[in-house]
């Protein structure tokens, strides 16, 4: 399965959780379609490459897909994330709660501030630093976000891989790449620049693409 086939897979799932939610057991390509930005075709032909078929009339049902387009994505498998760095972009990742319908879950976040680790008022617990070894551990963590500043970037990478963390969303300026760890496994790394993107879109809102 390439990048493009894994992003339009998630995009099916999220899109068959919200109409399970408002009570649809059927599905067509088309719907998926529209959620996922491409054509009927498409979804046919991602569905048919993964061994899945539909009914007769071309419909899916919901609950048959969830469960195998669940299987493909892993989403049996624990996944469990953890924050570093718990300023405005932090806690805003620990407050929304559109991650729990794609089986994630926000367990903890972790601090230099005592300020910010003392403060029980958020919805996940907050630790400082020093403590993300035991905390990965015993919550099973699969995944960490960094939102620390420059500065404190590197050193919250190299903490994540020490504690087992092998997925890896850079929120920080710096772009951290992927280096193996001592027992030779390479982490999954993923640099958001946000000032880089919004750059970009700037610069083709100015110069925009042939077509």
């Amino acid at each position: 399965m390439n990048n493009d086939q894994l992003i339009r897979i998630t995009r099916y799932f999220r899109s068959l959780n919200r109409l399970k939610t408002i009570g649809l057991e059927k599905v067509f390509a088309h719907n998926l379609a529209d959620a996922a930005g491409v054509s009927a075709a498409i979804v046919r032909k991602d569905f048919s490459q993964l061994g899945i078929h539909g009914q007769k009339r071309g419909g899916y049902e919901i609950h048959d897909l969830l469960v195998s387009l669940g299987e493909i994505l892993g989403k049996g498998d624990s996944q469990n994330c953890i924050i570093i760095g718990c300023g405005r972009i932090g806690k805003a990742l620990m407050h929304y709660n559109g991650f729990e319908p794609d089986g994630i879950r926000i367990v903890a976040g972790f601090d230099s501030d005592p300020l910010v680790y003392s403060d029980a008022s958020h919805p996940v617990p907050i630790y400082p630093i020093s403590r993300i070894d035991e905390v990965v551990e015993a919550l099973e963590v699969t995944a960490g976000i960094i939102t620390v500043p420059e500065q404190a970037a590197s050193d919250s990478y190299d903490r994540l891989l020490k504690a087992g963390v092998m997925g890896i969303l850079n929120f920080s300026p710096i772009t951290l790449k992927p280096q193996a760890t001592e027992d030779g496994r390479v982490p999954v790394v993923h640099n958001i620049n946000i000032a880089l993107e919004l750059e970009q879109i700037f610069y083709e809102l100015k110069f925009p693409k042939a077509k």
